[in-house]
């Protein structure tokens, strides 16, 4: 009976149970509504094969997609002041930022990394939107500062791709003096000469757009990514005027000059290499030939003699 009970039963049982499918296999295109098998969105990067919606894209994935080969090293950065002013809405904001930490195995909102795109090297601050809505508080501008300061150490570009509702709320006026930080930073890297890309990704608003999120030598923006400072329903409430369709998408910023180029996610890694290459190294792409056309004569031998109208 004891075999029966504990062999034969449980086969039988595991033979016609149904199995447990996951709950994650399959995600709901939040543009056209269209399911993705979760191994195709994976390799679309997050980009609906129906109809090109651009996801968000979560930050490592992103830096695996930019630099040669998925080799990136990633540098520490130094750990700030938890809750400079205490901070408390509904919940303190040292609890929020343990719920964040936890969440996503990271420190704050922001990741710096260095290696290359394009066979040039580059140093890359990238936002984490799933911590904290990407928000930029001490922490971010601590890590902008340090990609800066690698940047002209390593004599590289600098490239930063913001993900982030604006400044953070919970360190009030030490938030918005990262603004002034950062913009400083990126000004050092000028100073160097050395080229300086923003990687405009959806949402970029608030403090980050006023700040160095729009200093960049080129601006690169994803398809339908969200930029621009205040919402669009606190506009309208202002103006009290309807805005036009597509405000502050990134096709229409284009169209109005503030962005330099839209680019789809999978070629966007070829085209900061490119725009890279073509910043860092002024002389024509190919072996300029010259011709020895110093004297008419020269010139009736290479060409044939003149002809007169």
């Amino acid at each position: 009976m004891n075999w029966l009970t504990n062999f034969v039963r449980p086969k039988i049982q595991s033979l016609v149970r149904p199995r447990e499918v996951p709950d994650n296999l399959w995600d709901k295109c939040p543009h056209c509504g269209h399911m993705i098998f979760h191994r195709d969105l994976v390799k679309s990067l997050s980009v609906c094969p129906q109809c090109g919606h651009h996801m968000r894209l979560a930050v490592k994935a992103r830096l695996d997609m930019l630099f040669d080969g998925g080799l990136w090293q990633r540098i520490e950065l130094a750990k700030s002041l938890a809750d400079p002013i205490k901070f408390r809405d509904t919940k303190r904001y040292s609890d929020r930022l343990r719920d964040s930490q936890n969440k996503t195995a990271e420190q704050d909102a922001i990741i710096v990394a260095h290696g290359r795109i394009g066979g040039s090297p580059v140093v890359v601050a990238a936002f984490n939107f799933a911590f904290m809505g990407g928000s930029m508080g001490i922490a971010v501008g601590d890590g902008i500062v340090a990609a800066a300061e690698l940047a002209v150490l390593q004599d590289a570009a600098l490239i930063i791709i913001p993900a982030s509702g604006g400044a953070r709320m919970q360190e009030g006026i030490l938030s918005l003096m990262q603004m002034a930080r950062t913009t400083v930073a990126v000004d050092k890297v000028k100073d160097k000469g050395l080229p300086y890309i923003v990687l405009l990704t959806d949402p970029t608003t608030g403090g980050v757009s006023a700040s160095f999120a729009m200093l960049g030598d080129i601006h690169i923006a994803e398809p339908g990514a969200i930029i621009g400072f205040a919402g669009a329903r606190v506009i309208e409430s202002t103006i009290r005027e309807k805005l036009p369709e597509g405000f502050q998408r990134a096709e229409y910023l284009l169209e109005h000059g503030m962005v330099d180029m839209v680019v789809p996610r999978g070629k966007l890694a070829e085209t900061i290499g490119r725009l890279i290459n073509l910043l860092r190294h002024h002389g024509p792409a190919g072996q300029v030939l010259a011709l020895a056309v110093d004297t008419p004569d020269a010139f009736d031998e290479e060409f044939g003699p003149e002809t007169s109208a």
